[in-house]
């Protein structure tokens, strides 16, 4: 049984027993509920939503928050002497899914 859901502004198709990393949640620790669940498959059998499986639901618990690793930024301009350099470190959240609920 597989599931398709959103979070974050992006999709993921997930199983049970997958662990990935989503754009970070606003929760520190426990379980967490994905209630966007575009489809649902099973068998053969797949379950599409308009937009979303209505009463589906992906359960899964939160294993850590973090940081992504640091990428460098740099713009110039030409003949002006101008430049600037900056980093940034995008955060994510990692999730394991338990159950999936169709």
């Amino acid at each position: 049984m597989y599931a398709i859901i959103e979070t974050g502004g992006k999709q993921y198709q997930v199983q049970v027993g997958d662990e990935i990393f989503v754009e970070k949640l606003g929760v520190d620790e426990g379980e967490v509920t994905f209630d966007k669940v575009i489809m649902v498959g099973n068998d053969g059998s797949v379950t599409v939503g308009a937009p979303y499986v209505a009463g589906a639901a992906v359960k899964a618990t939160l294993i850590k928050n973090g940081k992504g690793k640091k990428i460098n930024v740099f713009t110039y301009k030409s003949k002006k002497g101008e430049k600037r350099a900056m980093g940034h470190r995008q955060p994510y959240s990692k999730v394991k899914i338990d159950a999936i609920n169709a």
